[in-house]
């Protein structure tokens, strides 16, 4: 049997982790600066990570949510003190694409209303809705493109307010910051104002929060450098470090009711081990700090090292965009200097690594980088 082949591969493969690294089937050690889209948050292989997985498999890995599993509660009451939102409620499930169905499906049950505005350049997922309200034409089949959605310009006020003013919307959804459309940040007070249109005319605001969210921004989600509370916020990649697990705040107005929303793997004992053990590095090891530190100590040495069009982002999720074409400098990076990064775009590379990134690492990618950048 073939692979069904839709996935463009490096010719690499991985076969350990530890931290900020990664090792080949070739003994080559890589720096890993992109995380595998972000999943990694903790750093590879974290020995308490991997303590805590293959601890609670050895009792029990998986039973349905037919029976009580008291790691969900313990998850949901560390994820609660952590991220300073322990009034809201916890559902778990799998993915982002999952987190952001049923964040949309339960906008749907709450308001009684179908339609679902979106942004431009915002990616959400791979699933029916969520790719539906993804802005790209080529991942949206037919069967998608029956759902009630409409795309505005990023950071539009105006055509927000002209189409949630009929009361017809069920939900907002914005990106704490737009990952795969090139690392861009809302601003506070947009996303103010966005609350305020849709608190006025009863629609719910989703604040996707599944690249960004997890302290990769410097502080526990992105939209907290705005004043402002979701409806519902959607999480997953840098929640498990790479076992899969998503999630979906939901705020304390929006009530349950049994069947309403459901999943068959969702919150099971391994997927919590991993979760639990995410958020207890992160507090043990001060990982958002450490966040902020490395940002500041990353930006100054990128300011003074090459010809810089723009950088976007905030934390340890960055973009770099360029005057030259970005291929051939990262295919530099990851075949002479062996370093991972990401792209979007044409001229921008991507930055998403391990929140336990240092300043070795850092100056480690940026000899390197002037060095692509020099070859090119």
């Amino acid at each position: 049997m073939e692979l069904f082949d839709v996935y463009s591969l490096f010719d690499i493969t991985p076969v350990r982790g530890e931290d900020c690294y990664v090792w080949d089937n070739e003994g080559n050690k890589y720096l890993d600066l992109y995380g595998g889209h972000a999943v990694i948050s903790v750093g590879h292989s974290h020995p308490h990570y991997v303590d805590r997985i293959n601890s609670q498999l050895q009792k029990i890995g998986f039973y349905s949510n037919s029976v009580e599993n008291p790691m969900q509660q313990e998850l949901a009451d560390k994820l609660g003190q952590l991220c300073g939102m322990d009034d809201y409620q916890l559902f778990l499930c799998n993915s982002g694409a999952e987190a952001n169905e049923n964040a949309l499906k339960l906008a749907s049950f709450h308001t009684g209303r179908k339609k679902i505005l979106a942004f431009e350049r915002g990616f959400h997922g791979r699933t029916s809705g969520a790719v539906a309200i993804t802005d790209n034409e080529k991942i949206i089949a037919p069967f998608n493109a029956g759902h009630e959605v409409e795309i505005v310009p990023w950071e539009d006020i105006e055509a927000v307010e002209k189409s949630v003013a009929s009361k017809g919307v069920a939900a907002v959804i914005i990106e704490g910051i737009q990952g795969i459309g090139g690392i861009y940040v809302p601003s506070p007070d947009f996303l103010m104002a966005l609350q305020k249109l849709c608190r006025d005319t009863g629609t719910l605001l989703i604040l996707d929060e599944i690249q960004s969210g997890y302290g990769r921004s410097g502080k526990f989600f992105a939209f907290q450098y705005a004043d402002i509370e979701p409806d519902m916020v959607t999480m997953a990649k840098g929640m498990g470090n790479g076992f899969p697990i998503g999630g979906v705040l939901v705020a304390p107005h929006i009530k349950p009711s049994k069947g309403l929303l459901g999943t068959t793997f969702g919150g099971n004992y391994l997927a919590c081990a991993a979760g639990l053990a995410v958020l207890e590095i992160m507090q043990d090891e001060n990982l958002i700090a450490n966040v902020n530190k490395s940002e500041k100590y990353l930006l100054s040495k990128l300011r003074k090292s090459i010809d810089i069009k723009d950088i976007r982002g905030v934390g340890l999720m960055l973009a770099i965009e360029g005057y030259e074409k970005i291929a051939g400098i990262r295919q530099e990076l990851l075949f002479k200097s062996y370093i991972f990064t990401g792209v979007s775009g044409t001229y921008t590379m991507r930055l998403l690594p391990p929140m336990t990134l240092n300043e070795s690492h850092i100056d480690c990618f940026i000899s390197s980088l002037e060095a692509a950048v020099d070859s090119g």
